[in-house]
């Protein structure tokens, strides 16, 4: 008895005594979070397998006015729980999407005054890790402004890191190319960040999931030669990262890891993290390819101010719209359409409408001609960054595109200084970038936006929000001294930018030296640093459900390629990665949804390299027909990049494809069932 009574009293100690370490672990028990504290500090840790991949680190934050939230915490008590749903996307690189995870919400309180409460949530995946801070309303943490957020990242090897900076000039743009090396050298960072173990065998890529009235998080490189990554918030003008009151949820952090580099896409941590569609409809929002007058302001051809060579006009537009009607394209945009393009435009922010066109530009016509002609007119709304003129204006716009049918909109925030004085990535603009999708999908607008806060997820509450650039994408190879972009570009791309979401690369150019626009260019000066044939493979290896056939209608005459364009598909059942290397080449494969096709895409770098791909994929026992664009004879990027030869070959789920890429090239397959 006396055995029993001392059992049950240290049984009712222990659960009302402050824990001091607890854990959680994926589905699959390979990926294992520990949250403890040590000396009056909270920190967590991530293994796989049982190996560390991230060691201790620090949870906690610093506010103006008031003590940090650091030292003097305990773990006052824990939960946990299981989920496991299936829940199906209106579009995407996949149709289907299985959230299994488990999660522990760990409570954590000061010892002292001022007594502050918060949780901290974390889910374990099969596919990584995730966590966010929550703090319910309390007497001793109301209203608040944070300064610092000191979460860290420590990494438990000095993996191998692709990058872009977020702390030089026009530090508030993505549109870099990629640095490597390894973690112990960032400086400042832009998430997605992808890293490589030095065993190479586990990849880890950190991002952050569901950011809603809260500044975009980079990472703050390590200390003293460490591994120790930080969280990086931006700031608004008066120095202050986020103000708010309780309360209060932060996005969350994500771990994504995988066993090998070809498991890293799709990424679907950050979907699983946002809440379901508050859209109950969603017929109205449809991907689709489109043409535009965009790639001639880039070549010069035309202009996005008024004058003699003006693009936006309605005769030109004409032209566009029946050109995408022959071609069984869905859309066409148009730049330069509303008044505010003359003179300098970034500084002139505040002078432009979003809804008086230039006097030669017949908005109303043009809808119902577009309407007739079964085609999507897609309107720019080009901001400068001036927020405060935009949304004054964004009810009267949106409900005039409404009234006339128009239900695409693709928007602009070329500057480097936001109206106001704050960063292009602080918590106002992450407030203005919702505000835009919430009065958008009020309106039955889809979206597509350029200079943008990166995609966290927020595809999945608002499936309007489709496509967005947030990477250096063609426009680049259009523009002298830039240097354009190198062949290695596009497959850093996919492993680095396209894990956090679509994007608007805009491929498909054919004029790839220019000859008809003015003298061919050679490598030094403003050109595609690739072949034409990896143009055509880059529309199913960079996903975006809004694809542009980005070169001008008449490049595109007379050429047997084009039929790549027209055929290959935009919204996708299923996506696989054959094969790959960061930097080096990409083979993926992904079939139409709703549909029996399939559809490969392979580029390489600099070098020239060949495959033997397996159609294991494609449903035994059935007869296919792969019609296939290869980079010619003699063909390569730098001096001989035109060349596509065009062959057709029965296949089944038993063939192995062997795929030759030139330097620079690429291949692109379409695989029909056999009529």
């Amino acid at each position: 008895m006396r055995k029993a009574l001392i059992a049950l009293l240290f049984a009712l100690t222990a659960a009302t005594t402050p824990q001091a370490q607890v854990r959680t672990a994926s589905p699959d028990g390979r990926n294992q979070v520990t949250v403890e504290t040590r000396d009056g500090k909270l920190y967590y840790s991530v293994q796989r397998d049982g190996h560390p991949l991230l060691t201790r680190s620090l949870l906690g934050f610093e506010f103006r006015g008031a003590p940090p939230l650091r030292d003097g915490l305990r773990i006052v008590d824990s939960s946990r729980n299981t989920f496991d749903e299936t829940w199906t996307q209106p579009w995407g690189e996949v149709s289907h999407i299985r959230d299994h995870h488990n999660e522990l919400t760990v409570s954590v309180g000061e010892t002292g005054p001022p007594d502050r409460k918060f949780t901290v949530a974390f889910r374990a995946f099969n596919d990584g890790v995730a966590f966010r801070y929550e703090f319910p309303a309390q007497a001793g943490l109301g209203d608040f402004e944070i300064t610092d957020e000191l979460t860290e990242f420590a990494m438990a090897d000095n993996a191998r890191a692709w990058w872009i900076a977020s702390n030089r000039p026009r530090l508030d743009r993505s549109e870099q190319l990629w640095s490597a090396g390894p973690v112990s050298t960032l400086d400042s960072v832009q998430t997605p960040l992808t890293m490589e173990l030095r065993d190479g065998r586990t990849f880890v890529v950190i991002h952050e999931a569901n950011l809603v009235n809260y500044a975009r998080m980079n990472i703050r490189g390590p200390r003293l030669d460490s591994r120790v990554l930080h969280a990086d918030l931006a700031s608004m003008a008066n120095g202050v990262k986020v103000s708010g009151r309780t309360p209060f949820v932060t996005p969350w952090r994500t771990i994504q890891i995988a066993d090998k580099v070809t498991e890293l896409s799709p990424s679907v941590i950050g979907l699983n993290l946002n809440p379901p569609s508050v859209i109950a409809n969603t017929d109205w929002i449809k991907p689709m390819k489109y043409v535009g007058i965009w790639w001639g302001m880039h070549i010069n051809t035309m202009t996005w101010s008024s004058g003699p060579k003006h693009g936006a006009t309605t005769a030109n537009t004409k032209r566009y719209i029946d050109f995408a009607a022959a071609n069984g394209l869905g859309g066409v945009l148009v730049e330069g359409w509303n008044i505010g393009w003359d003179g300098d435009w970034i500084q002139n922010r505040n002078a432009f409408s979003f809804t008086q066109p230039y006097p030669d530009y017949d908005l109303a016509e043009l809808a119902r001609y577009a309407q007739s002609k079964g085609v999507k007119l897609i309107v720019h709304n080009e901001t400068s960054g001036g927020i405060e003129n935009y949304e004054r204006q964004m009810d009267s716009a949106f409900a005039l595109y409404q009234s006339l049918g128009l239900d695409a909109i693709k928007s602009g925030y070329v500057t480097d200084t936001i109206t106001g004085g704050h960063s292009h990535w602080s918590q106002r603009m992450v407030q203005h970038y919702r505000h835009v999708i919430e009065k958008a999908a009020q309106y039955h607008i889809m979206l597509d936006v350029h200079e943008p806060i990166h995609d966290t997820g927020e595809r999945r509450t608002y499936p309007n929000m489709m496509s967005r650039e947030g990477a250096r994408g063609q426009e680049y190879n259009a523009w002298g001294g830039e240097g354009g972009n190198p062949p290695e570009h596009e497959t850093i791309l996919f492993f680095t930018r396209l894990l956090d979401g679509p994007m608007d690369f805009t491929p498909g150019i054919f004029d790839i030296l220019r000859t008809k626009t003015g003298p061919a260019r050679t490598n030094e000066d403003a050109r595609v640093r690739t072949t034409l044939a990896k143009q055509l493979a880059l529309y199913v290896v960079i996903y975006s459900p809004l694809q542009m056939a980005a070169d001008l209608p008449e490049n595109y005459e007379h050429q047997p390629a084009f039929q790549f364009i027209r055929d290959v598909a935009v919204d996708w059942d299923t996506s696989r990665v054959i094969d790959g290397k960061i930097g080096d080449y990409v083979i993926v494969a992904r079939r139409q949804k709703n549909s029996p096709q399939w559809f490969i895409g392979a580029i390489t770098d600099e070098e020239a390299r060949s495959f033997d791909v397996p159609l294991s994929f494609l449903t035994p026992g059935r007869r296919y027909v792969a019609e296939i664009y290869a980079d010619g004879p003699g063909a390569n990027w730098a001096t001989n990049p035109l060349p596509v030869t065009i062959s057709r070959r029965p296949v089944t789920s038993l063939t192995r494809l062997h795929i030759v890429l030139a330097r620079g090239g690429g291949q692109a397959i379409r695989i029909r069932p056999a009529r």
